[in-house]
């Protein structure tokens, strides 16, 4: 219609007769520019309904093999899809323990994935048993897999609050356990103190040790920071009771101070008569005759507190629990622990085996003396050197010496 209108505009028209009213030809012609419009929305509306029926075909075939087949054309079975599902799905009740991966850490905790809907999160307090103040001190670093405990839920967010710390405690209660049925002696540093005793930190974990179970007699300042031998009391993870002994650990250490045996401990003090070495728990007195064969005037020129040297075990008195020291006999050649202490510490293992030697030696020389003066005393000396009653073991002409070897001047 408009562009019938923009070919008349302008023109002008002389005045209509009838004749021209009765021309059916120019009639035809103007019915004919209005019928090709009517002939095209006729094929568009056709078209239409062809791509509606065509999809409406689709969509039920598509229903018709998800009825019938729908697993064709699948490249997994139901149960494989079942099998992944089950790979990444775990429980996120508390308590539960999951497999994580570390992807990202700040100056409060750590990011992991745990193939959750979302991410968990690591605060630093619960990153280890001890006390840290970023996770990387505890070996936390993006890529790190790990076993996390679930503890909490995030209810911003629905994300999982994790903790190592809770599995480090069951460990480290386990590992108490463990230790107590072994009897075994562990080092405890002290880290508190109250009217009853000192508290001390042994496996992650504090425990108490009673004043009436230490052996020296320290006070509780003194012992703070310092480490001390102990032994399992009692180990009771339901009531969180922890308690040491270090009397029964000191025992178990004096039992294995044999004379000539060779420790090493640290000067803890001097005196004018001696030094008093600490060697694993134990005062044991090193006193200024024993430190050298040459004269020793000042101990200061020697020793100085905090040095770490090598002593071997001169006597032990358990009941009075003295422990006697020496250096001089550790000494290749006399005065060597004034002028080369180094060389001193190198041969001491040495030294003091051939002074348990000489030892050995004496002793048999005297049982064998006793036994050649006292024929008829019943006694005897066994094939170990043990003075004893006669006994059948032994040759009847006697126990033969000669293979003793002769003592050697010092």
């Amino acid at each position: 219609m408009a562009s019938l209108a923009q070919q008349f505009t302008g023109l002008r028209c002389p005045p209509l007769s009838p004749s021209r009213f009765s021309a059916k030809p120019k009639q035809t012609q103007k019915v004919g520019a209005f019928a090709s419009p009517v002939v095209s929305a006729v094929a568009v509306s056709n078209a239409q309904t062809k791509d509606r029926l065509e999809l409406k075909k689709m969509f039920e075939d598509a229903y018709e093999r998800c009825r019938t087949a729908p697993m064709e054309g699948v490249p997994f079975s139901l149960e494989d899809f079942q099998n992944a599902l089950e790979k990444y799905d775990f429980d996120s009740e508390l308590g539960t323990k999951v497999k994580g991966t570390v992807f990202c850490t700040d100056a409060n905790g750590a990011l992991v994935d745990i193939t959750a809907k979302s991410s968990a999160y690591l605060p630093v307090q619960e990153a280890s048993i001890h006390r840290i103040k970023h996770v990387e001190e505890a070996g936390i670093v993006p890529g790190l897999r790990e076993e996390f405990m679930i503890i909490g839920e995030n209810e911003a967010d629905d994300s999982l609050i994790l903790s190592l710390r809770s599995i480090q405690y069951e460990l480290a209660w386990e590992r108490c356990r463990q230790l107590q049925a072994e009897d075994a002696v562990v080092k405890g540093k002290v880290v508190g103190a109250n009217k009853g005793g000192v508290v001390a930190m042994v496996e992650g974990l504090r425990g108490f040790v009673p004043f009436s179970q230490i052996s020296s007699k320290s006070t509780a300042e003194e012992l703070l920071d310092k480490e001390l031998p102990l032994k399992f009391v009692e180990v009771d993870e339901e009531q969180t009771r922890l308690v040491f002994s270090n009397r029964k650990a000191m025992a178990d250490s004096q039992a294995q101070l044999g004379i000539g045996s060779v420790v090493i401990g640290t000067v803890q003090s001097l005196k004018p008569y001696g030094a008093f070495i600490d060697i694993g728990g134990i005062n044991g007195l090193l006193h200024v005759s024993q430190i050298s064969h040459d004269r020793v005037s000042d101990i200061a020129t020697v020793l100085q507190p905090g040095d770490t040297l090598k002593v071997m075990i001169l006597s032990h008195e358990r009941e009075r629990g003295r422990v006697s020291l020496s250096t001089k006999k550790l000494e290749p050649t006399p005065g060597d622990m004034i002028r080369n202490p180094t060389l001193v510490f190198e041969k001491a293992e040495e030294m003091a085996q051939t002074f348990r030697q000489r030892i050995a030696q004496a002793e048999a020389m005297a049982r064998a003396d006793m036994l050649r003066f006292q024929p008829k005393s019943g006694l005897t000396l066994s094939s170990d050197g043990i003075l004893g009653p006669l006994a059948s073991d032994l040759p009847a002409e006697g126990l033969d010496l000669s293979d003793v070897p002769a003592a050697e001047e010092y």
